[in-house]
């Protein structure tokens, strides 16, 4: 069952990545990405919840489908209270590490337990607790994900990820322990910007220290070439939609990211920037029952005061390794409240898109919201969705530039907020 798993896991994201022919650069660039997407690629999902929860609007009545990628927003999202929440994914890492994050709340003891395995993941400890309360409760693909070797581990089992600290894995915390080579190659250290105390020193920081980086030109070279961000889960099509935000500089592209997450929130609030700067999330704080807790931002899905929440709505949750359109195909008319996409349409074709808004519109209530996020700053859909569909659809352009500006995890160019007319 699991080999099965994994082969049509394989077929989906071929399907969804491969448009050039095999023998071609291009083509040879889409099978190298599908490669090495097949793996954990966001230990953390980089979309901002709080956003998401802003735009949707979610009621005790909603049902929703999402991407679930790292599925920590998955689990955000319970704190609202939702009636019923479908999580795909073409990812069977994802999968496995949505329902593994399923099943830890539901299972294990209380919430410093299941903060030390997801909120610091670097503790043999969680090994302990994961044979004794987490694994006997999952479901056979997911345990045999856990429990099998990857040669990136050098032949450890996956589960071990939680006592190596889970954020220096996968393709994102492979990237950003690159972006922190480089910068100490140049003499720069990323973390000394969590010393800042105030919007004003972290921009001092940013334009002093970070921003030299990007005009090295080592690091120009480097970010030119597709590959260079498949770490981020860019593939090369979307890499070409984020390139053209910058007039095809990519080093200067990333610098403006780069400076949105460093310079318009405080650390204090953005925990996006303790991955990208220190590779994890706040450490403890004091000693003693009273004292201790992160002493910087988390999710919400991590936050003391939502563990009760959601581990009592974690069967409203069904993860599944299928593409959304896939997964639409089986669900009854007006039948769906809310959607997010993620980034996922600046990977598809004009085919794939109207396959995938026929579905949406087939399914979705009166009212119905569909956020998403592109690379570039314009939404992508006029001129590539039939109108005939589009125009069942409200385009909320005043609403998405506001939630845009909050969105603390700051790599996208555009969020997108629709409502069904």
């Amino acid at each position: 069952m699991a080999d099965k798993a994994l082969s049509d896991s394989s077929r989906r994201l071929k399907e969804a990545v491969h448009r050039s022919a095999a023998g071609t650069r291009e083509g040879f660039l889409e099978r190298m990405f599908t490669f090495v997407f097949k793996g954990l690629v966001y230990p953390q999902i980089w979309e901002d919840p709080e956003v998401d929860m802003a735009a949707l609007k979610l009621t005790p009545e909603s049902r929703m489908v999402t991407i679930a990628s790292g599925g920590c927003n998955v689990m955000s999202y319970l704190t609202a209270d939702p009636a019923q929440i479908v999580a795909v994914d073409l990812n069977r890492a994802h999968v496995a590490l949505t329902r593994l994050k399923l099943a830890a709340i539901a299972h294990l003891p209380n919430h410093d337990t299941f903060y030390r395995f997801f909120g610091e993941a670097d503790e043999k400890a969680n090994i302990a607790a994961y044979r004794r309360f987490v694994k006997d409760k999952l479901d056979a693909d997911t345990r045999a994900y856990w429990e099998g070797r990857s040669l990136s581990g050098w032949g450890r089992r996956r589960i071990t990820l939680f006592s190596r600290d889970l954020y220096y894995h996968g393709l994102l915390g492979y990237f950003i322990g690159a972006g922190h080579l480089v910068a100490r190659l140049y003499g720069i250290d990323p973390k000394d910007i969590l010393r800042t105390r105030s919007l004003d020193e972290q921009r001092t920081f940013f334009d002093t220290a970070l921003a030299p980086i990007f005009d090295k030109r080592l690091v120009r070279w480097a970010t030119s070439k597709k590959a260079s961000l498949y770490g981020l889960g860019i593939p090369p099509a979307q890499y070409e939609a984020l390139a053209s935000a910058g007039g095809g500089d990519m080093a200067s592209v990333l610098r403006q990211r780069l400076e949105k997450l460093a310079c318009d929130f405080p650390m204090s609030e953005n925990y996006f920037a303790w991955q990208a700067f220190a590779r994890g999330y706040a450490p403890m704080k004091g000693a003693g029952s009273e004292s201790t807790g992160p002493a910087g931002p988390l999710p919400p899905y991590l936050k003391r005061e939502h563990f009760d929440d959601i581990r009592a709505r974690t069967d409203r949750v069904q993860v599944v390794n299928r593409s959304f359109t896939e997964h639409l195909a089986g669900e009854d008319d007006a039948s769906l409240d809310a959607y997010v996409l993620l980034d996922a349409q600046d990977w598809m074709t004009d085919g794939q898109l109207n396959a995938l808004w026929s579905e949406i519109t087939r399914t979705a209530r009166p009212g119905a919201r569909v956020i998403f996020r592109t690379a570039a700053e314009p939404t992508l859909l006029p001129g590539r969705v039939a109108d005939e569909t589009l125009s069942r659809w409200t385009y909320q352009s005043e609403e998405s530039r506001a939630l845009n500006a909050r969105d603390r995890s700051s790599i996208y160019g555009g969020f997108h907020l629709y409502t069904l007319n």
